[in-house]
């Protein structure tokens, strides 16, 4: 009967030890003999030791990790570091890195066994998908067969334990079936799109709509931190005569009260959801159509590169800008209709109506050309930005230590501020239209002829009007999302 037992408690728990696994094993799994396991192990630490010195540091290694594409936003030479480091003097050697390489073929072949339930000396996609369900991991078959791609090089649909080995010789954590498939799912479907927050590995991810969600619920928390900025730039913004802020914070308060500040941020929280899952979905898939026309859909984590990633998230912003432009148009009429008409502004259904009977169905995107024409250069330039800030606190503050979160928050938050400000003028001609109604006498026909009433009635600094509050807004709403995403995922487990 105990015997019993212990057969149906191995059977359900794959990972349990049926005995200690030693490098004989592990030569025998990769059908090489010792010395050819010994050329193999030192030709790898070759490719860290670039200069021979038979000692490799932080840098060496965060340098070797980057030929092979994985950011260091990623910790992983940090952690390939301590794993290796076993007298924490922060350099490794050979013997070292020996060891670190004996205990991981070890745990990996541990691990590989445990799935190759079928003892056919490989892992199969069936076995694959059972071990990730036992692991608590939902996946379908696609999943199965974009996680087998990565593993595969080959594409013989096997995965022997030299391609596991291969490709997980270097990650420095545990090797458990979860970490792996996070480790794939966060590290080589790698998303770096806006410096937004915004989560990473999205496509083809078992948990897109729980990072979908988190990401929507920190947007409409900071959104409505920062609205009574917000609705204060939107008026600064529609007037033509000379502005300022107190004025303009008094007329508001006079007008709605407490309340008033917070005019139209209804929409502008309905708005993130929607616009978030279709910039996200849209720009994997732009992203994944220029690797692929650049030959490269086979790597194991393919590089778009700058302009790829200011291509894919512009075109990416404009279609979410596009689809969810009605309601932005909504937002700024409600935002500005007490205040510009003298009274209550109607329901939202009855606006929305009266805008669709008085002025056409057209009326709902006035000011969508220049919206998108500052979407392209605002991501070139933020991402142009974020790299140089990056690089710079690397060299001059951090040491050629790795950028932690608070200051990949700070320089993203410089960055979006920067962009914005050069976009800016393009932003101010969108309100504008937005504002004024179409069957207006003194409606503007036009982009073009909003430039130019502006330049030639208030000059230059017409187009910078509610500047001051919306740079205002930008580190609180960075901050807030940053810090409500971080622990929205930790608590849906994401991390």
């Amino acid at each position: 009967m105990k015997n019993d037992k212990e057969s149906r408690s191995n059977r359900n728990n794959p990972l349990k030890k049926t005995r200690r696994v030693t490098i004989d094993d592990v030569l025998l799994a990769s059908q090489e003999t010792r010395e050819q396991r010994e050329q193999r192990i030192r030709s790898l630490f070759g490719f860290f030791d670039k200069e021979n010195s038979g000692i490799v540091d932080y840098a060496q290694i965060e340098t070797a990790l980057s030929e092979l594409h994985i950011p260091p936003e990623y910790k992983h030479a940090k952690d390939f570091l301590k794993a290796c480091d076993a007298n924490k003097d922060g350099r490794v050697d050979y013997k070292d890195f020996k060891k670190y390489v004996d205990n991981k073929e070890i745990e990996l072949y541990r691990l590989f066994r445990a799935i190759d339930v079928e003892h056919y000396g490989c892992i199969v996609p069936g076995e694959l998908c059972k071990a990730l369900v036992k692991a608590g991991i939902q996946i379908d078959e696609d999943e199965v067969a974009l996680f087998m791609e990565h593993v595969d090089k080959d594409n013989n649909e096997v995965i022997t334990f030299e391609k596991w080995r291969d490709f997980l010789l270097l990650y420095p954590k545990e090797a458990t079936i979860e970490n792996i498939y996070h480790y794939i799912e966060r590290v080589c479907l790698i998303d770096i799109g806006e410096h937004s927050v915004s989560p990473t590995g999205i496509s083809g991810n078992i948990h897109a709509v729980k990072y979908l969600f988190a990401g929507g619920l920190a947007g409409a928390a900071s959104r409505t931190a920062t609205a009574p900025l917000d609705r204060l730039k939107i008026i600064l913004q529609i007037q033509t005569t000379r502005t300022h802020i107190m004025p303009a914070l008094r007329n508001i308060w006079k007008q709605d009260g407490f309340l008033g500040f917070f005019r139209g941020n209804g929409l502008n929280v309905l708005k993130v959801a929607p616009e978030s899952a279709i910039r996200f979905y849209t720009y994997e898939t732009l992203k994944t159509w220029i690797v692929n026309s650049k030959g490269g859909g086979g790597a194991i984590n393919p590089d778009v590169g700058t302009v790829g990633h200011v291509l894919a998230g512009g075109m990416a912003g404009g279609i979410a800008q596009a689809t969810i432009y009605p309601m932005d148009l909504i937002k700024t009429r409600v935002q500005t209709y007490a205040y510009r008409e003298g009274v209550r502004f109607p329901r939202l259904g009855a606006l929305s109506k009266d805008i669709w009977v008085q002025e056409g169905p057209r009326a709902f995107y006035r000011g969508l050309v220049p919206s998108l024409l500052g979407i392209i250069p605002y991501a070139g330039i933020d991402i142009a930005a974020y790299e140089a800030l990056k690089d710079m606190s690397k060299k001059y503050i951090l040491h050629d230590g790795e950028p932690g979160p608070l200051v990949q928050v700070c320089c993203g938050t410089v960055s979006g501020a920067l962009g914005a400000t050069c976009v800016y003028p393009l932003q101010v001609v969108r309100t504008r239209m937005q504002a004024q109604r179409s069957n207006a006498s003194t409606a503007y026909k036009g982009m073009t002829e909003v430039f130019r009433r502006t330049f030639e009635q208030e000059g230059f600094r017409g187009f910078y009007k509610g500047i001051f509050p919306n740079l205002l807004k930008v580190i609180p709403s960075a901050s807030i999302t940053y810090v409500l995403y971080e622990t929205i995922t930790k608590g849906l487990k994401l991390e």
